[in-house]
């Protein structure tokens, strides 16, 4: 099933359950595939690769937003953020735990041939690409610079 099809069936139930914290989060989703279905090459549908871009990006706004309202003490507003934030993630691939992220990172470092901080750009190219999805850009640059420091 398709993710726009997914979460359709999930509007109806979080609109039966009456989750309204779940049924923004969704709906903000479903907006955000009509928008890219809808720009120059999206009529013929989103592939998995951009519906997870698409998600990302969704949770990194609530992310952003959350820890801004924690900043301004805005605990009512984080909560929400958080909520919507947590029921996105759902729809995301499991993401790598450090240990897993750090091997996936050595070996690429290794294979690249990396020796040092210099290299970075090279094995961040390679990094984003082969772990899309599977790890935040942020936590694989702090990892990046971490194992090409050491």
């Amino acid at each position: 099933m398709s993710l726009e099809n997914t979460i359709n069936q999930d509007i109806k139930e979080a609109m039966k359950a009456k989750d309204s914290q779940k049924l923004a989060a969704l709906r903000a989703v479903k907006s955000a595939i009509l928008l890219a279905k809808t720009e120059k090459g999206g009529d013929q549908g989103l592939s998995n690769e951009q519906e997870i871009a698409l998600l990302q990006r969704l949770v990194k706004q609530r992310k952003e937003s959350y820890e801004l309202y924690v900043a301004q003490n805005r605990e009512d507003l984080a909560q929400e953020e958080k909520q919507q934030m947590e029921a996105i993630e759902v729809y995301l691939p499991a993401q790598l735990s450090d240990e897993a992220l750090r091997a996936e990172i050595q070996t690429l470092i290794d294979n690249l041939g990396a020796s040092g901080p210099c290299d970075m750009g090279k094995v961040m190219g390679q990094a984003n690409q082969k772990l899309k999805g599977q790890a935040e850009g942020a936590r694989i640059a702090q990892m990046v610079k971490e194992l090409l420091n050491s």
